[in-house]
């Protein structure tokens, strides 16, 4: 070590670290604190010492012209450098940082970020371990360093002067990258700067892997020979985002692979023996969540404890000790009431906090002042939110949260209510903040200045490049629920062109069953929705036209795609209503899927699967009688039908339920007798599909089935289901209707007018015309 240099040797985020940094500092009294990080972020230094700044935080670059390229650099309060930048700020001591700039690594498409272990490989520790006869090198680290007490007397720099020496005999093979070794030529530089700059103390926080190559003294023209390669930096912005626990544990992404954060925060905060303060909260915790825990179960896992950690040999009881100690003991060895304190105290959900007055984009600013309006907290933990959209504050949250999510900030996820409610006035959601949506705001921050400018910039600019019809009727959903009004005329446009030059029925119907529910939100949201309406008539219109030629000749694979498709548009198009003869004009569609039969093969008509499915929604819709449906059933099930399109059509038939086999024996005995006549050849080709078709029904259904097929001969003649009906009693019908009326919403009166046509649909014979109650706004057919 130099008499003007005093080089820190250190492991990020380790508490054994950071005491042993706080112990150097106060001892060097330096007059210069070179910290390993980007020079970009010394003019936001100063900020440490602000009241609000809150570990665990963490530095945010990005590259000026691209947010995308960005990079983070987490501090926790157990972070040797967060020790050694507070050290400096507190005290007015000069504070650089001497990594090498992110700006070079952004210029070549990296993130410019520190190294996975930017404080020391594996691969070394492993080899010190080895040699000290340790198996684990974690645990071997841990206990020499991390665990470690100073003795009283020794000196501060002795931890240090060890692991330089350690990580001199390492480094003799060689074995550093030509990144590390760039690295380490500017860390020379940014040293030489600070001698020349008349600083006579200068202490030196960096990792410990860096320590020999710092302590070498190179030629000028050797370092700089080594920095000729790196490319021009780039333009860089930098300010100070919260960070949390959960973050430091994850070893992908922009974690920093520290398994137990919690841990070391109490073994940094904690002075003496740290085992009995964290078992008192490990037991606290317990209790919280209806776990029988005492003070004795502390004592005796404080015992425990130490006594493994003596069995073991080692010098004082770990988190692994500890954790055994607390399975046993607090547990009753469970590992469910384990992983409780495991991710509660061992990772912990800490969130950090940044001064009001750190450097941000407008667009993180208007978010904050959002957030602090509608008292919505940034929050580390998933918590679920219900919001009653008729009030105010929760709409504006809603749109918020919808905003967001098409800004590509997944805050809330909306999830399915624990209220029991159907009315499209509530939603549910599931918050959880991340703190890498800091790096999406920025890369946000170019479609506006504010949330909801920055959503229609988005929205525009997504409808713009879109290609599929399917996406901009999301998108159309999506702009309503967000309230981006501005942002629908042109969305609109360009959906409008798409659809009219789309001739594919399947993308059709992807698209309408969308900007039906997007239809449905104006309601509640009060959206005018005049043209968007325009457009999902004129599309279910195209649908209804195209769809008997795009069902003609599918296979097996393609009937059951389109199936789907089919009762998704039907589902709208109920949706949809209105006076203009659209449902007449659908039900004339379905007429026409279901009397095209195959004449000259598979190829020359529409699969049995949709066929059976289209004689079933005329039907469930009243547009069919039940005898005519008995009818057609036994026309596909004659001996002239192919039995496999038969089978298709029973499942197209029976998907919607299968109550209606118990309402009309007729069908039932149908089914039966062609069933018992399919040829055994035939029928064990057909069984996988005729069992997955009964899988589907209702269990009820098909123990009832079961039984009425045991229980004799069916009839399959042409007896309706009204002639075997019992007689109705109209007076007890009667006293149910004005419950009915309320309950339907229906106006004063209407139950005398529904008690006199359910008395004409008693009386009328099979084939009649069904009266339907007339639909109420936003509702279905009763």
């Amino acid at each position: 070590m130099s008499t003007e240099v005093t080089l820190l040797g250190v492991r990020h985020h380790g508490p054994g670290s950071a005491r042993a940094v706080a112990a150097a500092l106060e001892r060097l009294r330096p007059d210069a604190v070179l910290v390993e990080g980007p020079p970009e972020a010394e003019p936001v230094l100063g900020l440490a010492a602000a009241k609000d700044m809150v570990p665990p935080v963490a530095l945010l670059a990005h590259a000026a012209d691209d947010p995308a390229r960005a990079a983070f650099w987490p501090y926790a309060e157990f972070s040797p450098e967060w020790v050694a930048i507070r050290h400096a700020v507190d005290r007015g001591v000069p504070l650089r940082f001497i990594d090498l700039p992110a700006g070079h690594s952004f210029a070549e498409g990296g993130d410019g970020g520190a190294e996975e272990d930017a404080a020391l490989p594996r691969d070394p520790i492993a080899r010190l371990a080895e040699a000290a006869g340790h198996d684990d090198p974690e645990r071997w680290w841990e206990d020499v360093v991390e665990h470690r007490r100073p003795a009283d007397g020794e000196d501060a720099l002795a931890p240090f002067a060890a692991v330089a020496e350690a990580m001199a005999v390492l480094r003799e093979d060689g074995g550093a990258s030509l990144r590390d070794r760039q690295r380490e030529a500017y860390m020379r530089g940014r040293i030489r700067a600070a001698r020349r700059a008349g600083h006579r103390r200068i202490a030196v926080v960096c990792g410990a892997f860096h320590v020999p190559a710092l302590e070498r003294t190179p030629t000028v023209a050797e370092d700089r020979a080594l920095l000729a390669g790196l490319p021009k930096k780039v333009r860089t912005e930098i300010t100070w985002v919260p960070w949390t626990h959960r973050r430091l544990s994850q070893l992908s992404g922009y974690g920093a692979g520290i398994v137990s954060p919690g841990w070391y925060r109490h073994l940094h905060r904690t002075d003496g023996d740290p085992l009995p303060g964290w078992l008192t909260r490990a037991a606290g915790l317990l209790r919280a969540e209806d776990h029988p825990v005492s003070s004795a179960h502390v004592i005796e896992a404080v015992r425990l404890a130490r006594a493994l950690a003596g069995l073991r040999g080692r010098p004082l009881a770990g988190l692994t000790e500890t954790l055994d100690a607390v399975r046993a003991v607090m547990c009753g060895g469970s590992d469910v009431a384990l992983a409780l304190v495991r991710d509660r105290l061992v990772i912990g959900d800490a969130l950090g906090s940044v001064p009001e007055d750190a450097p941000a984009v407008p667009l993180q600013r208007d978010l904050a002042r959002l957030q602090r309006t509608l008292r919505l907290r940034p929050a580390p933990e998933p918590r679920d939110l219900d919001l009653d959209l008729r009030k105010e504050t929760d709409a504006a949250r809603s749109r918020l949260l919808h905003r967001l999510r098409l800004l590509g900030v997944d805050w809330g996820v909306p999830v399915r209510s624990q209220v029991a409610s159907t009315g499209t006035f509530r939603e549910s959601w599931r918050l959880c903040w991340q703190p890498e949506f800091a790096v999406r705001i920025a890369e946000a921050a170019q479609w506006g200045t504010t949330v909801e400018r920055a959503a229609v910039g988005k929205a525009v600019g997504t409808a713009r490049a879109a290609a599929e019809l399917a996406e901009l009727t999301g998108l159309v959903e999506t702009c309503l629920v967000a309230g981006l009004a501005e942002a629908l005329p042109a969305v609109m446009r360009v959906l409008a062109d798409l659809a009219a030059l789309d001739t594919d029925v399947a993308h059709l119907a992807r698209a309408l069953p969308a900007l039906v529910r997007a239809l449905r939100y104006g309601d509640v949201r009060g959206t005018d929705h005049t043209a968007l309406g325009e457009v999902a008539g004129g599309l279910a219109d195209r649908i209804r036209v195209g769809l008997p030629p795009a069902c003609t000749g599918l296979d097996a694979a393609g009937a059951a795609v389109m199936r789907v498709h089919l009762d998704e548009v039907h589902g709208a198009i109920g949706l949809l209503g209105g006076d203009d003869g659209l449902a007449d004009r659908w039900a004339g569609t379905l007429r026409s899927l279901a009397r095209r039969e195959p004449s000259g093969g598979p190829a020359t008509g529409v699969p049995g699967l949709l066929r059976g499915r289209a004689v079933r929604l005329l039907l469930d819709d009243g547009r069919l009688d039940p005898a005519e449906a008995g009818r057609r059933l036994g026309l596909v099930l004659s001996t002239a039908g192919s039995p496999a399109d038969a089978a298709g059509w029973i499942e197209g038939f029976l998907s919607g339920g299968g109550t209606l086999l118990l309402h009309d024996p007729r069908l039932l005995g149908l089914l039966d007798a062609w069933l018992t006549g399919v040829p055994a050849a035939v029928f064990t080709d057909l069984l996988p599909l005729l069992r997955r078709t009964f899988a589907t029904l209702e269990a009820g259904v098909r123990h009832t089935v079961g039984s009425r097929v045991a229980a004799g001969p069916l009839d399959s003649g042409d007896a309706g289901p009204a002639a075997e009906a019992a007689e109705v009693d109209l007076a007890r019908a009667g006293a149910a209707l004005p419950v009915v009326a309320l309950l339907l919403g229906l106006p004063a009166g209407a139950d005398a007018e529904a008690g006199s046509a359910a008395g004409s649909v008693v009386g009328s014979a099979p084939g009649a015309d069904r009266p339907r109650i007339p639909r109420q706004a936003g509702g279905r057919d009763t």
